[in-house]
C-alpha cells in the first residue's frame, strides 16, 4: 500500500511519542516534527530526549517538549500530573505513539524470573494502560485523534523463548482492540503496528549474531507511521498493520 502523505500532513498537530530518545521512537518524533507537528518527547533519560529536541530544532521544525519519565517506576498519580501539564500547555492531543518497549530477557518459559516479568508487563502493558487512561480527555478534545500502540510479529504469534515480551504484545494488541471498539463511534482511532525487523538497539540485543545493515532502518518504515497518524486515516481503526508486511 502507498502511505505517501502531504509534507505538510501533521501540521497545528499535538503529538505525544514514548521512547522517543533513539530508535524508532526518536525518527517518529523527527517525521511527525518535519510534516508540521509539535511533538512531546517523553523518555527515561533526559540527554538522549535532549538530543532528539536538538535535532528537531536545528532543522526549525515546530518547536518540541520534553517529559523525563520511566515508565518502569511511574505511578497512576505521575500520569495524571503529566496530562494536565499537557493539558494546559497545549489544550489538547491530536496523537499519541506508544512506542516504549522493554524486551526482558529471551529465556524458556520456566527460567522468566518474576521480576523481568514484572518489569516487561509494567512498561509494555501497565504503563501503556495508566497512560492511556490518563490522557483520553486530551484526545477527546482533538477532532481527528489517533492513536498507536506498537506490537511485534510475535504479538501475532508466540514463539519459543520470547516469553514475557510475546505475552506483552498479545495483551498490547487486546488493549488496542478494546479501545478501538469502545470508541469506534468517536473521532479517536486506535491502531497498532508492527515495525518488523528494523535496526535498532532492541533488534539488536535480541539478535546480537545478524548482519544489521541487511535491516531496514526507522526511516524507512516511517510512512505508515505517518499515515496512521494523519486525518488520511480517518477509516482504519482496530487494526495491527504490518510496517513490513510479507511479499
Amino acid at each position: 500500500m502507498n502511505y505517501s502523505i502531504p509534507s505538510d500532513a501533521l501540521q497545528g498537530k499535538i503529538i505525544l511519542v514514548t521512547g522517543a530518545g533513539d530508535g524508532i521512537g526518536k525518527q517518529a518524533a523527527l517525521s511527525y516534527a518535519q510534516h508540521g507537528a509539535t511533538v512531546i518527547l517523553l523518555g527515561r533519560t533526559v540527554k538522549k530526549l535532549e538530543q532528539t529536541y536538538d535535532e528537531i530544532e536545528a532543522q526549525g521544525f515546530p518547536q518540541p517538549a520534553i517529559i523525563p519519565l520511566d515508565m518502569k517506576g511511574a505511578s497512576k498519580q505521575n500520569y495524571l500530573d503529566m496530562a494536565d501539564t499537557i493539558g494546559s500547555q497545549f489544550g489538547r492531543l491530536d496523537g499519541v505513539l506508544h512506542n516504549a518497549s522493554l524486551l526482558g530477557v529471551l529465556s524458556p518459559f520456566n527460567q522468566i524470573s518474576e521480576d523481568t516479568y514484572d518489569d516487561v508487563m509494567q512498561v509494555n502493558v501497565k504503563a501503556q494502560f495508566l497512560m492511556t487512561q490518563a490522557i483520553l480527555p486530551l484526545l477527546h478534545k482533538s477532532n481527528h485523534a489517533s492513536l498507536i500502540f506498537t506490537s511485534s510479529t510475535v504479538g501475532h504469534s508466540g514463539r519459543a523463548f520470547w516469553g514475557t515480551y510475546a505475552m506483552s504484545k498479545f495483551a498490547t494488541e487486546g488493549m488496542m482492540q478494546v479501545l478501538a471498539d469502545e470508541l469506534s463511534d468517536s473521532h479517536i482511532r486506535v491502531n497498532a503496528i508492527n515495525p518488523g525487523g528494523t535496526r535498532t538497539g532492541m533488534r539488536a540485543q535480541a539478535y546480537p549474531a545478524e548482519d544489521a545493515d541487511l535491516l531496514k532502518t526507522p526511516l524507512d518504515i516511517m510512512p505508515l507511521y505517518l499515515y496512521l497518524m494523519s486525518n488520511q486515516n480517518r477509516d482504519i481503526t482496530g487494526q495491527c498493520i504490518d510496517a513490513q508486511p510479507k511479499k
